[in-house]
């Protein structure tokens, strides 16, 4: 039994479950160290608060499996059989009252497995509780985290480059895509969103057609990952010289971006930073283009927990790793955002992301 299963253990004690149950997702690959993809096949480790632990594993899933080294008891299934009688079996050898799930994870359909095998089975959401446990990171996660950023700033810094005007976002978004990979990424973190012009108004937007223009911001949010962990940055450069209120809104966030850096140590909470981001934000002439919170936790999830809004009170602890990204949006106009990985420590923090803030023009 993986040693790393030894606090999923301890919570489920905790929470008075009598087990813990994982899917394919991040905290089922901290847990075993090992990567498994999610599917239409019900994958399920069920870690017991005292005893043996179980799982429910798709057939052609055992080779890879053995590779965990797991030495509780596994109930496969395959395709031509369906997976009732996995589940069946399961209830049978561990009987549960109460089991604690990722309620942002599992799927509708295990769930109900897990009822029909087992209909007084009390299932409980600990989604919060149980990705918690990944809020503190280790030295070699902080260390696959640079790795990953570090990889996808020299992306960017090759990109801007080679940027023209008149080329398409979509252009730009394939050249960072082959940058990515040149410089080492296992995958993306996510799609990445490159646009501009008055596309960069829109947070989530994704890259077209539109041909960039003199004076366009240009805004990047990307990220690469790397052994399991995910960058994510944003930059907001300009391609020709910007306009003087373009100038004024860009140090505008970037004051508001650094504003929430000073902020942060550990012991603050994430309604602390978002409050004093937002506050520069709002005592600016732009304070009807705040859209979105200041950021989010980053780790094996692009969006993973602490969330740094206001009326969130959680006590951020050292080793906590969050996105510092104040923007502001002029929908059908332009949009800037900064967007820094920063890990909190006892005195103050440390930004994983060293790419150049200053306002930056590039193009011609």
């Amino acid at each position: 039994m993986p040693n790393s299963l030894t606090e999923y253990r301890q919570l489920a004690k905790t929470l008075a479950v009598d087990a813990l149950a994982l899917v394919p997702g991040p905290n089922f690959t901290r847990a075993l160290g090992h990567t498994f993809m999610s599917h239409e096949r019900p994958f399920v480790l069920i870690i017991a608060a005292d005893g043996p632990s179980a799982a429910i594993v798709p057939n052609l899933e055992l080779s890879s499996w053995d590779l965990v080294g797991f030495d509780g008891e596994v109930f496969d299934w395959r395709d031509q059989d369906g997976y009732a009688d996995a589940f069946a079996a399961l209830a049978q050898h561990m009987p549960m009252q109460r089991l604690a799930v990722e309620g942002q994870v599992m799927r509708v359909f295990v769930h109900h497995a897990l009822k029909k095998a087992q209909p007084e089975l009390e299932i409980i959401d600990a989604e919060v509780e149980i990705s918690g446990l990944r809020m503190v990171k280790t030295d070699a996660d902080v260390a696959a985290l640079e790795a990953a950023i570090a990889l996808s700033e020299r992306a960017l810094h090759r990109v801007l480059d080679g940027v023209r005007v008149g080329q398409t976002e979509k252009e730009i978004e394939s050249a960072l895509i082959q940058a990515l990979f040149s410089e080492g990424a296992d995958g993306m973190a996510f799609s990445p969103i490159v646009v501009a012009g008055p596309n960069s108004a829109m947070p989530h937007a994704h890259a077209g057609d539109y041909k960039v223009q003199k004076g366009d911001p240009l805004l990047f949010d990307f990220g690469g990952r790397k052994d399991g962990f995910a960058a994510d940055i944003t930059r907001t450069v300009f391609v020709g010289e910007p306009s003087d209120e373009a100038r004024d809104v860009y140090n505008t966030v970037l004051a508001a971006n650094l504003a929430g850096l000073k902020m942060t140590r550990a012991g603050v909470t994430a309604h602390d930073i978002d409050d004093v981001v937002t506050g520069v934000l709002e005592a600016s002439p732009y304070a009807d283009r705040i859209r979105t919170k200041t950021g989010h936790g980053l780790g094996r999830d692009v969006h993973e927990a602490p969330y740094i809004m206001r009326g969130n009170h959680q006590v951020l602890p050292a080793g906590t790793v969050y996105t510092n990204e104040p923007g502001l949006y002029d929908v059908g106009n332009f949009g800037v955002r900064i967007e820094d990985d920063v890990l909190i420590t006892e005195t103050g923090y440390r930004s994983l992301t060293q790419f150049p803030k200053d306002l930056m023009i590039v193009g011609r």
